[in-house]
């Protein structure tokens, strides 16, 4: 709890030096700044227009921006949302860390030198400012010494005394702050403010976007919610329901804490989330040796400093903890029981993690077998999507052997932003089930209601504009919806996954005899998308099934 209290969501304020993070690239250092006048800020937005340093030739975290900001930029400059910046000099020493390239360290000479230039004029501003009293106290003291002798002389020569007012005689002691206060046009008795008085107030706007709950797995009711807010809350939520979980950071080491394994480690899977989930692991110092059914998918992280497993079970016999990320119940059974599948490899000792999400009969049986054969497994599906599992922000949810998931802490913190343990393997795969029930059913409510919007004559765009104000607002509702206003589909998490979920999720409430017709429904709606071809789309183009 200690962690958490400290954790106090920053204000940022215009001129603010900043970490600014775009997608899946490292955080590069800039200043907030003014946008130009014909930049208009990007709608619905939480965001600061952010001027980043060392860019005048090239920057490579600008070249490809975040598909999903859809925002006007320059090259040297971009809208970044709340979320995705920190203070400078809070995270200087953990960014440096982990970003060693030249670019990098020119970009960060360039802040510095900014700072030095900064201090200099303070300086100079500083010894001006001393100077002027110096010679403004000497011309006072020279006027005062000349005045006593004047006054000594009067009276030797038997003059009479000039009477002085009381204003007058305390003039020439007073400093210069006094006698601009005294000169001042403030109305009589009102006390000069303190400094601390002067203190531009809390804006209300950033306070709304600091606050907002989130407990378990509830969207973020803020784009903006911060990464503080959130973990505090879940601190919380692990006290009172009892369910524990390690706390992450972001791929950007957000806590500055993390130190990566010293074990080997596998990863068999490089789809939309493998991909980044590697990335990251890679990030972070792992060692990793990577497998993929398609191998030229491999090469890229090859050239990251990942090493190359020619199967499953030779993944499995050379590494101590091996993970798993693939699509669907079938997959995941072929992977570990297949030809040179997992099972080949593990040997007492041997650690297997299977992130996919899948049904809790079918996890169960993997477990099983593994055990069997004298192997530890824990069972981990992860709640996110491509742009979340490339930022490191994934929510892990993991069961089976503790020991396991505490050896998994390092890669858990590189991967995403929290775990949770939930007890005996199957509990995290109808906990996951249930979760993108939820997520499924909710997309497939936003295109009907999209739909409904413009059969009606009114404005999809102003729909959204309405529900980004109000309770219902996360970046889950404005991203999808941007996706179905502007026609792109391009997948984030695919639609027959979603649609797989559901079914799945449906299976389990038939299991405990429990109604699901919400998810029903929606489930035919995501069927009637496959059969427009749409399954290699978004989930967003459920929309389609809508308008045909």
């Amino acid at each position: 709890m200690a962690a958490a209290a400290a954790a106090v969501p920053v204000n940022l304020r215009l001129g603010d030096l900043v970490w600014g993070k775009l997608g899946r690239y490292p955080p590069w250092p800039g200043k907030i700044v003014n946008p130009p006048k014909d930049l208009k800020k990007p709608r619905g937005k939480k965001c600061f227009f952010v001027k980043f340093f060392g860019t005048e030739d090239h920057l490579p975290v600008l070249e490809e921006l975040e598909p999903k900001l859809h925002q006007p930029r320059t090259r040297e400059s971009a809208w970044i949302k709340v979320e995705q910046l920190k203070p400078y000099h809070a995270h200087k020493e953990e960014m440096i860390k982990i970003n060693k390239g030249k670019r990098f360290q020119q970009a960060v000479d360039a802040v510095e030198e900014f700072l030095k230039k900064g201090k200099g004029k303070d300086q100079a501003s500083h010894n001006s400012t001393e100077e002027k009293n110096r010679r403004n106290s000497s011309e006072e003291r020279g006027k005062q010494s000349v005045g006593e002798e004047k006054h000594k002389a009067n009276l030797s020569e038997g003059k009479p005394k000039k009477r002085v007012s009381s204003v007058s005689s305390e003039r020439g002691s007073k400093s210069p702050l006094k006698r601009t206060y005294e000169q001042s046009p403030r109305k009589r008795g009102r006390p000069p403010k303190d400094e601390k008085d002067l203190t531009i107030p809390e804006s209300s706007t950033v306070k709304r976007m600091m606050t907002g709950t989130m407990a378990g797995f509830k969207w973020p009711p803020s784009p903006a919610v911060c990464y503080q807010a959130i973990t505090k809350k879940l601190k919380v939520c692990e006290e009172e329901t009892g369910s524990t979980s390690i706390q992450a950071a972001d791929s950007t080491a957000i806590n500055g804490s993390i130190t990566p394994t010293d074990k080997k480690i596998g990863f068999l899977g490089l789809g939309l989330m493998g991909s980044g989930i590697v990335s990251n692991l890679l990030k972070m110092g792992h060692t990793v040796t990577v497998w993929n059914r398609t191998a030229e998918k491999c090469d890229l992280f090859i050239q990251e400093g990942a090493r190359l497993g020619r199967t499953p079970a030779e993944v499995v016999s050379t590494c101590d903890i091996t993970f798993a990320c693939v699509s669907d119940p079938k997959a995941a059974k072929d992977l570990v029981l297949g030809p040179s599948g997992v099972l080949q490899g593990i040997r007492p000792g041997k650690c297997y993690v299977d992130m996919s999400t899948v049904d809790a009969d079918t996890v169960t049986e993997l477990a099983q077998v593994i055990v069997s054969r004298g192997g530890r497994f824990l069972e981990a599906p992860v709640s996110g999507n491509q742009q979340l599992s490339n930022d490191g922000m994934l929510v892990i949810l993991a069961a089976g052997d503790r020991g396991l998931y505490e050896d998994c802490s390092s890669c858990f913190q590189a991967m995403g932003k929290t775990s949770f343990f939930l007890g005996e393997v199957g509990n995290a795969a109808k906990m996951m089930l249930i979760v993108n029930m939820v997520q499924g059913s909710f997309m497939a409510t936003i295109a009907e209601g999209l739909t409904l919007a413009q059969v009606t004559g009114q404005s999809q765009q102003t729909l959204l504009d309405i529900l980004n104000q109000g309770q219902l607002a996360s970046i889950f509702l404005d991203q999808k919806c941007q996706n179905i206003l502007q026609g792109n589909f391009k997948p984030d998490f695919y639609l027959k996954y979603i649609q797989k979920d559901l079914r799945l999720a449906i299976a389990l409430g038939d299991s405990v005899n429990h109604p699901t017709p919400m998810a029903a429904a929606a489930n035919e709606v995501y069927k009637r998308a496959k059969a427009l071809d749409q399954s290699d789309n978004d989930m967003s183009a459920v929309y389609r099934a809508y308008i045909h």
